[in-house]
């Protein structure tokens, strides 16, 4: 073999050579990215807002999160005494926690959420549009009224909430939307409610490219069957157990499961999941 070909075969060497190093070098760059990502989310000192958080789902989440060191602001439209109550649960526990009236539906009301959060903890880094409303019928018999609430609430309440998150919050920071496994499941007389729930996970998704540089990671989560008023209203004891036996756990969730899907995802150890909806429904068929 001449000098030149000698050369040419060292020159393919070296080239195969850094090609296959290559890779190996980005993965370890986005790996220590990674975790130096995580690390940079502490939970301690961080802020958050849970909409609808004076009862069931919301109400656990707010407790939840503050029991992993958030600050939080509760947020209630009706049910003053309920979120009081949070409140001080929160802060009986160790906890620092505010609570707001405010009707999601308005832009100017959940403006004001953010201005609270900023004004008693100095920022937003957790944004959980939690807020809703459910009403069942058929087709035929749904109202004009039960729907345009439903749309208002469902779509627009949490729409505003993910808008004024995407404005204010710091970088780094958590979007959650609380859709429903009946989304999926699309049993009768849910349609309309369905179809409300089902555009929390297209925000999501959406939102989470259109806040790509900031690393902020946006999702949906959506619970199944779950031991809250919106759902057990109404229902007897034999549905419920009936209900039950439709997951392979035997029983209905507890709000608490649904808090602890929302605590992971605003972990450091969560931010990696973005654009993504979790069925936190224990296995519902």
């Amino acid at each position: 073999m001449d000098d030149n070909s000698k050369k040419s075969v060292l020159s393919r060497r070296t080239v195969l050579s850094a090609a296959a190093i290559a890779p190996a070098v980005v993965a370890a760059a986005a790996a220590g990215a990674g975790t130096a990502q995580a690390q940079q989310f502490k939970t301690a000192d961080k802020v958050a807002i849970v909409t609808g958080s004076s009862r069931g789902i919301g109400a656990a989440t707010a407790k939840r999160l503050a029991a992993d060191g958030f600050k939080v602001v509760v947020n209630c439209w009706v049910n003053h005494d309920l979120a009081t109550a949070v409140v001080q649960d929160i802060e009986k526990a160790g906890g620092q926690a505010v609570w707001e009236q405010a009707d999601i539906r308005e832009p100017t009301a959940v403006r004001r959420l953010f201005d609270v959060a900023e004004r008693e903890f100095g920022g937003v880094d957790v944004a959980v549009a939690n807020a809703g409303v459910m009403s069942l019928a058929p087709f035929r018999d749904m109202t004009d009224e039960d729907f345009d609430t439903m749309v208002d609430t469902n779509v627009k309440g949490s729409f505003n909430t993910l808008r004024e998150a995407a404005r204010r919050l710091r970088d780094g920071g958590r979007i959650i939307a609380t859709s429903s496994s009946i989304v999926q499941l699309r049993s009768p007389t849910y349609g309309p409610y369905a179809a409300s729930k089902g555009s929390m996970e297209i925000y999501a998704s959406i939102l989470a490219k259109e806040l790509a540089g900031r690393k902020i990671s946006v999702n949906a989560i959506a619970p199944g069957l779950v031991a809250t008023s919106l759902f057990l209203d109404g229902k007897t004891d034999e549905q419920v157990a009936g209900f039950a036996q439709r997951t392979p756990h035997g029983r209905i969730g507890e709000p608490e499961d649904i808090a602890a899907m929302v605590a992971f995802l605003c972990s450091p150890d969560g931010w990696w999941v973005n654009g993504q909806t979790l069925y936190a429904n224990g296995g519902v068929i």
